[in-house]
């Protein structure tokens, strides 16, 4: 498979990422189209990195993954503390800060 392919790949992943976070308002499937394309990025990393022939790109790529964790971790409490208070996942709703 040449590097073309992933990078097409990777565009791919991160249009459908883009779309879920941009049209739907389930906080969740949002969610998951950030992590989306948070891997889109790590994959066009990684194959830049593979292009040049060094490490770099999966040393920062490794660094997205470290930072996309923490993230899910923050944002599926906040997500599930917004659904125990609201009883929806619903990004319209998410106005608790607003108050």
């Amino acid at each position: 498979m040449s590097l073309v392919n992933y990078l097409v790949l990777s565009g791919i992943l991160f249009s459908i990422g883009s779309i879920a976070v941009l049209t739907r308002r389930n906080a969740i499937v949002a969610f998951m189209g950030v992590e989306l394309m948070l891997n889109a990025a790590n994959l066009t990393l990684v194959t830049f990195g593979r292009l040049h022939g060094d490490l770099q790109g999966q040393v920062i790529a490794f660094f997205v993954m470290v930072v996309a964790a923490a993230e899910v971790v923050i944002g599926l409490a906040i997500i599930v503390s917004i659904f125990r208070t609201r009883g929806s996942a619903s990004i319209d709703d998410a106005n608790l800060l607003k108050s």
